[in-house]
């Protein structure tokens, strides 16, 4: 017994000497490392000093506190930022579903100001601004080597008044000069309209109005095709869709799935995890669906295609996301000012995530270009011929009266398919697909 007691007194001690040795160089490391950052705060305290009592020009304390705020943000990734007071309040009325500007969603990759995705109906929209551009200069002046915060600050201004941005664009050789009025961005977070038998959701941004807007308009669409039971399936559609709140996304894709993980989100210490479940309820009631994405569908949007495509609820159309798989939390600051920090990465259902990757759609289908105006011309100067426009041609008369207007119906729901297909190529390929399921299942 005592050669039991002395052998784990033994490793006891044994242990103590062992952990002493590790921690005390640990300890020591912790400590330059405090040191360290103590000189450093000194040296800006410094620099502070040489800049306000120094410089060539009398400078405003607060702007050099907030410039370095800011930029200590910044450098951490795109999406971190400081929010002015300002700023801060444009940001919760942005979150309400109201705000001035020219309705684009920017980002920055290596300095320059890259366009997410113009909002749809907003000036920037209806200018031609497209996913992809790079802004280079507002009004002649360049954008290169500011912040977000400040280009962003460049491209505001009063309602009404004109803003000329310069934009670089993929496949063209030359930059060039778009000019945009300034309005005041009311977005509908869902516009909801029936193409024939299918029911379209367009969802804009993800705010505080998208679940509501969502519910309200695919009920009011069911109710006017005369129930669920006359609805082919449901389109989704997400392109240009910059993102938004994570509670929406969480919202929509429940939506349409009765039960399993929406997303889950990982910070830096893994009691900072979350995971959304879905509850029982599909407002879809099981009818197929489209999801619709491309290059400025970013954020929010991708947590919804994503969610929906792992539980194989949808089938997703389009070309590649924007691929931001990361969450910002907003922290309110003395002063009515904020911070926007990145706290998370979000990751699908089957667990992967998609930043900097993107969710890539099941049936990749690009939007093509707009036609050349002299080849449209050169088609219509062809006309194509049918049996019937034959000198002579035999009649049918094997069909009757209800047949024949059957057949008229049917040619003149083609002849919308076809022309939405020159509006909205993505879109009618989508509805081709639902069209498609449900023939399937009505055999």
């Amino acid at each position: 017994m005592k050669k039991f007691a002395m052998a784990a007194l033994g490793g006891s001690l044994l242990g103590l000497v062992v952990t002493t040795q590790i921690a005390g160089p640990l300890i020591a490391q912790e400590a330059d490392r405090n040191v360290n950052v103590y000189e450093q705060l000194d040296m800006f305290g410094d620099i502070f000093e040489r800049i306000r009592s120094q410089y060539v020009e009398e400078v405003d304390e607060a702007d050099l506190i907030e410039a370095a705020i800011d930029g200590m943000l910044s450098s951490l990734d795109p999406h971190s930022s400081y929010l002015s007071p300002d700023d801060a309040a444009d940001m919760r009325v942005q979150t309400r579903g109201e705000f001035g500007g020219l309705g684009i969603e920017v980002t920055q990759e290596e300095g320059f100001v890259k366009v997410v995705s113009p909002m749809s109906g907003t000036p920037a929209d209806a200018a031609g601004v497209m996913s992809g551009d790079f802004i280079t200069a507002v009004d002649g002046e360049t954008l290169l080597g500011l912040t977000l915060d400040d280009a962003v600050e460049m491209m505001r201004g009063p309602v009404g008044s004109e803003i000329i941005i310069t934009i670089v664009r993929e496949g063209e050789t030359e930059p060039f000069e778009v000019s945009i009025i300034r309005d005041t961005i009311k977005l509908t977070a869902v516009r909801a309209r029936t193409e024939g038998e299918v029911v379209v959701l367009r969802i804009n941004t993800f705010n505080d109005q998208t679940y509501p807007n969502l519910a309200e308009g695919l009920a009011e669409q069911v109710e006017a095709a005369g129930g669920i039971d006359n609805v082919t399936g449901f389109v989704v559609d997400l392109r240009n869709n910059p993102g938004g709140l994570l509670n929406q996304a969480i919202l929509v894709s429940d939506a349409f799935l009765n039960a399993g993980e929406i997303v889950s989100t990982r910070g830096r210490s893994v009691t900072d995890g979350e995971r959304y479940n879905a509850r029982e309820g599909d407002l879809a009631e099981g009818k197929p669906l489209v999801v619709l994405i491309n290059g400025g569908s970013a954020s929010a949007s991708e947590i919804v295609a994503g969610a929906l495509q792992d539980h194989r609820r949808a089938i997703v159309v389009g070309t590649e996301s924007f691929g931001k798989g990361s969450v910002q939390t907003v922290m309110p600051l003395r002063g009515n000012g904020a911070m926007r920090l990145t706290t998370a990465r979000y990751y699908t259902p089957s667990g992967r995530s998609i930043q900097s990757l993107g969710i890539s759609p099941d049936i990749f289908v690009e939007q093509p270009r707009p036609r050349d105006e002299d080849a449209e011309a050169e088609e219509e100067g062809f006309v194509f011929r049918s049996e019937a426009d034959l000198r002579g041609s035999l009649n049918n008369d094997s069909l009757t009266e209800d047949e024949i207007r059957q057949i008229e119906v049917d040619r003149a729901r083609a002849e919308e398919a076809a022309a939405l297909r020159e509006q909205d190529y993505q879109l009618a390929y989508a509805i081709d697909i639902l069209t498609g399921l449900s023939a399937l299942g009505s055999q």
